[in-house]
């Protein structure tokens, strides 16, 4: 199952999201969900936020091929056909989207953007890190629904109730 993670810049809250769903999307060996993330406006150097990239290293988490990147990439005849869209920050939610191939599901989780905190690195580093947490519970609850009997409709409205979740 192919999931995109969408955020304006595609530089914090969107990777986080896409590096942990690759983490945890391995089920007995197998690559049972995928992540990918893009934004409408991505980081011009295409670098994800560097307190974004420590967290996922600090969890233990792969962060080689990251990139921000722009949605219309996965709006292409050739991009990966995505089953779920989530949007992962109120910009992004309230943004006209491209056209996805394949009607996917679609659902918002909404996270505050760890890059607005101030303080010390440390301080906005546990902030990257607060959030990975929050996303890695509702990914948890998303990877361990049951691969069968999980239609277009039941998935959108269950990655819908994982938003009230965490």
């Amino acid at each position: 199952m192919n999931v995109l993670f969408l955020c304006t810049h595609n530089s914090a809250r969107s990777i986080l999201a896409e590096a942990a769903l690759n983490h945890l999307g391995r089920v007995g060996g197998e690559q049972r969900f995928r992540g990918f993330s893009a934004g409408s406006s991505p980081r011009e150097n295409q670098q994800p936020n560097p307190l974004a990239l420590r967290a996922l290293q600090d969890a233990g988490i792969a962060t080689e091929g990251l990139s921000s990147k722009s949605w219309d990439v996965f709006a292409l005849p050739d991009a990966p056909h995505m089953d779920l869209v989530i949007t992962v920050c109120d910009n992004a939610a309230g943004e006209v989207c491209p056209f996805w191939p394949g009607q996917p599901a679609t659902a918002h989780w909404g996270y505050p953007d760890p890059s607005n905190v101030t303080g010390s690195e440390e301080e906005r580093l546990d902030a990257f890190k607060q959030t990975l947490l929050a996303i890695r519970r509702r990914l948890e609850l998303l990877i361990n629904l049951p691969a069968s009997g999980v239609d277009r409709l039941r998935l959108q409205q269950a990655a819908r109730d994982l938003a009230q979740k965490g």
